[in-house]
């Protein structure tokens, strides 16, 4: 009688299996928490450092701590470095306002939100940690100055030792986040690297073999636009805690532009393709498709894509020689073609022009990555950066809106002489500083506002129930920790942040123990007042003075991003490539950031970023090739065909810097003429073979920045009254 086989048993061992666990939750939730109790011993020590010293107002050391933390160890020297800055500058600037106007309140409240204003629009205009300098300054000059102000003979020493408590903090954040389990930024960044790049390879796979549709590529480089804003924060963040970031700086920085480039090209390729598809141009189409086809294979080793940066260099290698062969294997499939009466020889010239930039621009990229596997290379020489850009309007409206909030409050406060006055216009300062920088300013405020009504509640139960029956800085510290908790907890959670950052702050503010604890209800409810008035007029403020959640500043920045093509026609050359991709990639983000949970405006501004970015850089190439033309009577500035160029770029500006039927025709006619210009030059003389080449490449802009105009696709059509959903459902091209 036959025993069927019973099933194996786990082979795996139970501590082995327990081992893979505690190693999987401490590189998730097990970092998360390590965090927690980083940001509470950093407080704490702070605090007990300022009791040590008989500071006033320790409780500021510890909200200190909760501005400049931050999990990586760089975002906090990072933070603590402009905080330090910051403080430095608002501790002057304070200083010199208190001399002027100590005698003169009204003037002083006005002077102090000309400033606070200032360094809120400042704030606005500038991105990641550059951006929290001007906070600071503002948040500075509002801590030193309002108290100070109503006793001005002390001002000089109440400000110094204010600045000592916020040194104190920045000095226990920074310890503590270098010694206790230190997480660095540089290993983020090594993972954002690889990742990106396999990414990057696998979407280049699909899309020159047209397995992905339209919807799924607007998706992917939406993402990439994330993934590009992010990357340039990491990076400027790594560079203060690890060496070997700042040994790579200039090639991390190149890549992110590489990047740009690539991603840039091959969208450009798929949608030229996609183009010749509609016009019927099938003969271009199947004599360049094998060289799409052979592009893939060069990204992989063994079969396998490539992963590590010291693979690349495989990679690299194999696109050096295809890159080396490919214009002559063109030429020769041109000359196959000679004879065959239905090519469209334009069309052919230009997929095969951009074909040969797309290969260049992925082996620049791939080379890049390459040279990180070593700790110096010659690709370390990279001058250019990325660069933010921000509406100067909106950025403007910030300081305005702030600037008002203060003085309505100042003059309440004159009006009220309120106790309370000075914790009034520090709240609002801070609570319109913090707010401008948020991507999502709407959905931050109320989520500050949220935390603040939380902290008072918590901050008045420490402050008359837990700390009345404690005794001792031991005991002190066990009765803030379960406090502390709950708000550096809810700072770890991206979709609640704003509830954990007004709850840490504004706990520390009021109930944060001094060396002497005044158990003073009306002092207390005084001040809980204070938070939710300044609260309260400042969200009002934001409600009614242009706030960002309205469609203005979305129209303002799509008007940003369309006028990218302006300088991009008329600028000059000098590093305008990397300032032109940059700047439109940051204005998308910033327009998504706006237009969250709408996604018809999010489709919107991806198809004109697509627009934007194929004539922008299709024009830079032409200029480029301009430029290194030879000093020769027949390239000279004055022969027609460099008019009608000029005459051309003048249209294409004018379009993209305000689009209307009149602009688009004068752009498309001035476009023809530049083409019909540049076809009759080449005709007319034989200059020596490497110069046809070069004008049959001008000749290839010309042509792809016409077809860009045209494509059924592009917004254009749709400003215009065009029927530009006729063709959603275009085939891709390969």
């Amino acid at each position: 009688m036959s025993i069927a086989p019973s099933s194996p048993p786990d082979s795996t061992p139970p501590l082995a299996a327990f081992y893979a666990a505690a190693v999987d939750w401490a590189h998730t939730d097990g970092r998360t928490w390590i965090y927690l109790f980083k940001a509470i011993a950093a407080a704490l020590l702070a605090l007990g450092v300022a009791m040590k010293l008989q500071l006033p107002q320790p409780g500021s050391a510890m909200t200190t701590v909760f501005i400049v933390m931050q999990p990586q160890s760089g975002m906090v020297f990072a933070k603590s470095f402009y905080r330090i800055f910051g403080t430095l500058v608002g501790l002057v600037v304070m200083l010199a306002l208190l001399g002027l106007f100590a005698q003169q309140p009204e003037l002083f409240i006005v002077s102090t939100a000309i400033w606070i204003g200032f360094c809120t629009a400042g704030a606005a205009r500038y991105r990641n940690f550059r951006s929290y300098g001007f906070v600071l300054a503002g948040y500075t000059a509002a801590v030193i100055g309002f108290p100070a102000a109503l006793h001005p003979d002390d001002a000089f020493l109440a400000a110094l030792t204010r600045v000592t408590v916020v040194m104190v903090g920045i000095i226990s954040a920074g310890t503590v986040s270098a010694l206790v389990f230190p997480q660095y930024a540089g290993e983020k960044m090594r993972t954002a690297v690889r990742e990106r790049f396999c990414t990057f390879v696998e979407f280049v796979s699909a899309s020159l073999s047209g397995r992905l549709d339209r919807a799924h590529i607007e998706a992917v480089h939406a993402l990439f636009v994330g993934d590009i804003v992010g990357f340039e924060a990491i990076r400027s963040v790594a560079v203060f805690d690890s060496p070997d970031a700042r040994m790579r700086s200039g090639r991390l920085s190149r890549l992110n532009s590489e990047f740009m480039a690539a991603s840039t090209r091959c969208h450009a390729l798929h949608q030229l393709i996609n183009r010749l598809h509609e016009a019927g141009s099938s003969v271009t189409i199947e004599a360049l498709e094998p060289y799409f086809k052979e592009i893939a294979p060069l990204l992989h080793r063994s079969g396998e894509p490539v992963l590590s940066a010291a693979d690349a260099a495989h990679a690299a290698a194999q696109l050096e020689a295809f890159k080396a062969a490919l214009r002559r294997r063109v030429r020769a499939t041109r000359a196959a073609l000679e004879a065959r009466p239905d090519v469209q020889w334009l069309d052919f010239d230009t997929a095969a022009e951009l074909l040969y930039r797309f290969v260049d621009d992925l082996h620049a990229y791939t080379a890049t990555y390459a040279s990180l596997a070593v700790d110096t290379h010659e690709r370390e020489r990279w001058v250019e950066r990325y660069e933010a850009k921000t509406n100067a309007i909106a950025a403007g409206v910030a300081g305005v809106r702030a600037a008002l909030v203060i003085i309505v409050l100042g003059a309440f406060w004159i009006a009220t002489a309120w106790p309370s006055g000075s914790m009034l216009l520090l709240t609002a300062a801070t609570y319109c500083a913090l707010v401008s920088l948020s991507p999502y300013p709407t959905r931050f405020a109320l989520q500050m506002a949220g935390g603040t009504l939380l902290s008072s509640l918590a901050g008045l139960v420490a402050m008359f129930v837990i700390y009345p029956h404690i005794d001792g800085f031991p005991l002190l510290c066990a009765a803030l920790t379960p406090f502390l908790l709950v708000g550096v907890y809810m700072t770890t959670k991206p979709s609640i942040a704003g509830w954990g950052i007004g709850y840490c702050i504004y706990f520390c503010f009021l109930a944060g123990p001094d060396n002497l604890v005044r158990y003073d209800p009306s002092s207390f409810l005084n001040n809980a007042l204070a938070l939710v008035l300044a609260l309260l007029v400042s969200s009002i403020a934001f409600a009614v003075l242009l706030p960002p959640s309205t469609p203005w500043l979305r129209n303002r920045l799509l008007v940003d991003l369309r006028r990218q093509v302006v300088p991009a026609c008329h600028a000059r050359l000098t590093r305008l490539r990397s300032r032109f991709e940059s700047g439109t990639r940051d204005l998308m983000f910033q327009i998504c950031a706006l237009a969250e949970g709408e996604p018809e405006v999010r489709r919107d501004t991806l198809r004109w970023v697509f627009a934007v970015l194929e004539v922008g850089n299709a024009i830079i190439d032409l200029r480029s090739k301009l430029a290194t033309l030879p000093a020769d009577a027949r390239y000279a500035e004055t022969m027609p065909w460099r008019a009608s160029i000029r005459t051309m770029r003048d249209a294409v500006a004018a379009l993209f810097g305000q689009p209307d039927p009149d602009r688009l025709a004068a752009a498309l006619s001035a476009t023809a003429d530049a083409v019909v210009a540049v076809q009759q030059t080449l005709v007319t003389f034989m200059p020596p073979r490497e110069e046809p080449d070069q004008l049959q490449r001008i000749l290839s802009d010309l042509h792809f920045i016409r077809s860009a105009l045209l494509d059924p696709q592009s917004p254009m059509t749709a400003l215009v009254g065009g029927t530009s959903n006729a063709c959603e459902g275009t085939r891709h091209g390969s």
